[in-house]
C-alpha cells in the first residue's frame, strides 16, 4: 500500500508542496482558501507528515515537553492524555519528563536534558508550574513554555487555568445545603498554589453562611490517599466530628471513604465525604465520590494549542496567551443517598 506524500497533497489540492508546508507547519502568508483547500485534502486523503522529515526542513523540531513531579497520580494521567491526544492532532511528539526537585543537582541534570531534546516548547504542571528556578532554566534555553494552574506571575507566560477558589466555595455551599454544619477540611500539598485557593473557597462560603470552621476541623494533607486517610482519622477521632468531610483532591477523598469504612460509618448518612478533580478514580467507588471536575485534559490541549501558536515565542506574556476553563460540580453518591448509582468503569 503506498503512502500518501507531500507531493500527492499538493497535486490534489493544486497548489506547490511549498506551500502545503506552509499550512502543515501553520506559517503565515498563505492565502485562506488555499489553507482551506490543503487542509481539506490532508483530511481526505489522511495525509501524516512526517515528524523527523519536517524537523530537517525546517527550525523545529516537533517534539513537546510535558513536565511533571509526580507521574503516578491521576490528575498527571489526565493532563498527559489531554496533551497526548491533541499533540497527535497537530502532528507532534510529546515526550513526558519527570522533575525530582528534591533529588541534588537536578537543575544541572535538567538543562543537559533540554539542550538533548530540542524541544519547541514545554508544558509545566502543579507544581513546577510556580517553580522560578525551573522557569529560568527555560528562559535560559530559549524554549517557550505554558503553564498549567500558577499561582502567581501571571506575567512570566502563557497559562491555562479554572477557578479553584469559586469551585471550592460551590462544594461548601452544596455540603451546607445538604444540612451540613460542622464540616471537615483536609488540605492538599502547600507546594501547590491551588492549595490555598481551595481553602479559602471553603472558608468563605463557610463565613458567609455564619458557620464557624474552627482549626480542629481543618488539616494538612499533601494529596495522597495515605494523608487523606490518616487526617480523616484525626477528624473523626474528635469528640465531635464533622459530619462531612471535603477534601482537596480525589485521592485524599478515597482515603476518608477508607477510614469511614474502618469505622463501619455509614456514607452519606452518617459522614459525607466529597472530593476534588473528577479523577477516574472517583466514578469506581462505592459510593461513588462527589466532586468538581476540573477539566484537567481539555487544558493540557490548550497548553499544545499555544505553544504551537506560530505567534507565541515571540509573545508568551500577551494576554491572548491567559486561558480559563469552566469547572461543574458531579454530585454523586458520597455526599447524597439519592444520586447513588452502581459503580461504572470510566
Amino acid at each position: 500500500m503506498s503512502v500518501t506524500s507531500i507531493k500527492d497533497v499538493a497535486a490534489r489540492a493544486g497548489v506547490s508542496p511549498k506551500t502545503v508546508s506552509r499550512v502543515i507547519n501553520g506559517e503565515r502568508h498563505v492565502r485562506a482558501d488555499k489553507r482551506e483547500r490543503v487542509l481539506q485534502v490532508v483530511r481526505e486523503l489522511d495525509y501524516k507528515p512526517n515528524a523527523f522529515a519536517r524537523s530537517l526542513s525546517s527550525s523545529r523540531s516537533y517534539l513537546l515537553g510535558l513536565l511533571i513531579d509526580d507521574p503516578a497520580s491521576g490528575y498527571a494521567a489526565d493532563v498527559q492524555l489531554g496533551a497526548l491526544m491533541r499533540c497527535r492532532e497537530k502532528n507532534y511528539h510529546l515526550i513526558v519528563e519527570r522533575v525530582e526537585r528534591n533529588t541534588p543537582g537536578w537543575e544541572a541534570e535538567l538543562s543537559r536534558s533540554l539542550g538533548v531534546m530540542k524541544l519547541d516548547g514545554v508544558i509545566l504542571t502543579p507544581p513546577l508550574c510556580d517553580d522560578a528556578t525551573l522557569a529560568a532554566l527555560l528562559e535560559q534555553a530559549a524554549i517557550p513554555f505554558v503553564r498549567i494552574a500558577p499561582s502567581a506571575a501571571e506575567d512570566l507566560s502563557g497559562f491555562i487555568r479554572m477557578d479553584d477558589c469559586s469551585a471550592a466555595a460551590e462544594m461548601t455551599r452544596h455540603l451546607i445545603g445538604l444540612g451540613h454544619c460542622r464540616i471537615g477540611f483536609i488540605k492538599g500539598d502547600p507546594a501547590h498554589g491551588a492549595t490555598s485557593a481551595r481553602l479559602q473557597g471553603f472558608m468563605s462560603e463557610m463565613t458567609r453562611a455564619n458557620l464557624t470552621a474552627s482549626p480542629d476541623l481543618i488539616r494538612e494533607g499533601d494529596f495522597s490517599s495515605r494523608s487523606g486517610f490518616a487526617e480523616a482519622e484525626a477528624l473523626l477521632a474528635l469528640a465531635e466530628p464533622p459530619t462531612a468531610i471535603f477534601a482537596s483532591n480525589d485521592d485524599m477523598a478515597l482515603g476518608a471513604l477508607m477510614a469511614a469504612m474502618r469505622r463501619g460509618l455509614a456514607v452519606p448518612q452518617t459522614l459525607a465525604i466529597a472530593g476534588f478533580d473528577d479523577a477516574p478514580t472517583s466514578r469506581v467507588t462505592w459510593p461513588q465520590l462527589t466532586t468538581v471536575h476540573q477539566p484537567k485534559a481539555a487544558m493540557a490541549a490548550e497548553a499544545v494549542d499555544i505553544l504551537t501558536a506560530p505567534a507565541y515565542r515571540d509573545a508568551m506574556t500577551e494576554p491572548a496567551y491567559r486561558r480559563a476553563l469552566d469547572y461543574r460540580l458531579m454530585i454523586r453518591g458520597s455526599t447524597d443517598a439519592s444520586a447513588v448509582s452502581k459503580p461504572s468503569v470510566p
